[in-house]
């Protein structure tokens, strides 16, 4: 009877060991891993401090660092002087400008992609320490101070669905070993940067951006659609920790392509295949030999059969 008891109590420790083993395999089975935001790769947005479409104009002493002023697909820099570019020029409707909108696409929706995210519905980031994640809002704001915390290698996404807007006098601020180089705002429609504003990250937005007098950038203002405007700011690339700005790059003319006439048998390309005027004549060239050989073919038919 001894042996009989202990056996039970045996059976029943093992079982509850069981239930419990599996209670908290299922537990961790249905928990959500927690999503880590990784760095959104820029391509050659990584040389430019400020990109628009439409325009860029500056009023007041802006001074850029370490960074090229890109423009395309409009023609309109103003205000450089009495605006300074150190380290960087302008790159205006060129080929380099026109690559880095096919870039700012890129970047755009690879931070978009990123899901899930960490926080949703985000409105005032003022008074906040948040560490790496990605922080999605409708319209989002900073009214005072916003802390990142985390080391070098944490990155930052926030995403505002309508607007960005960050008042006057508000500060982004690092703790941690955190730095402007991972972050990262993708913005829907347009920015606004108030006066005397400390700023930080990458800004990549669809429409316009407007950065108040004496507001300070540590990052870049990027607008897809839009204009960017400028009013005796201060724009730096952080060289020490995001390292040395990419190598500049003299302007060069975009080569834009021509449709070949139809029947040429040319692919329309982003370059044009051959000069202005070639195709054409080829297809007049070809075209002719084909009616020529045609007619001899059916003379010949006809001297065979009349024999």
């Amino acid at each position: 009877m001894k042996q009989l008891t202990f056996r039970r109590g045996v059976r029943l420790r093992v079982n509850a060991a069981l239930v419990v083993a599996l209670a908290l395999a299922a537990t961790f089975a249905g928990a959500s891993p927690a999503f880590a935001a990784t760095t959104v790769p820029l391509g050659t947005l990584d040389g430019y401090n400020v990109l628009a479409a439409t325009t860029v104009t500056n009023t007041g002493a802006t001074i850029v660092n370490d960074g090229d002023v890109g423009l395309s697909p409009g023609s309109a820099v103003v205000g450089f002087p009495p605006g300074i570019i150190n380290n960087g020029v302008k790159h205006v409707a060129d080929a380099q400008a026109l690559q880095a909108k096919h870039d700012w696409t890129t970047a755009y929706g690879a931070a978009n992609g990123q899901q899930p995210p960490t926080q949703t519905g985000i409105i005032d980031l003022a008074g906040l320490t948040l560490p790496a994640g990605i922080y999605d809002g409708d319209a989002i704001s900073n009214s005072g101070t916003l802390t990142l915390s985390g080391d070098s290698s944490s990155v930052f996404i926030f995403r505002a669905a309508s607007t960005l807007t960050i008042e006057n006098g508000s500060t982004i601020a690092f703790s941690g070993g955190a730095t402007q180089c991972n972050v990262f705002w993708t913005v829907a429609s347009s920015a606004t940067i108030g006066t005397t504003a400390v700023f930080a990250g990458t800004l990549l937005a669809r429409g316009s951006i407007s950065a108040a007098t004496g507001a300070t950038i540590g990052g870049r203002l990027l607008a897809s659609t839009g204009a960017v405007t400028l009013q005796g700011n201060t724009i730096n690339r952080d060289v020490a920790d995001c390292g040395a700005r990419p190598a500049i790059v003299p302007s060069s003319p975009v080569v834009r392509a021509t449709r070949p006439p139809a029947g040429s048998g040319l692919a329309l390309t982003g370059v044009d295949p051959l000069p202005a005027g070639i195709p054409a004549l080829m297809a007049l060239t070809v075209g002719a030999a084909f009616v020529i050989y045609t007619a001899r073919r059916k003379r010949s038919a006809g001297r065979v059969s009349s024999k």
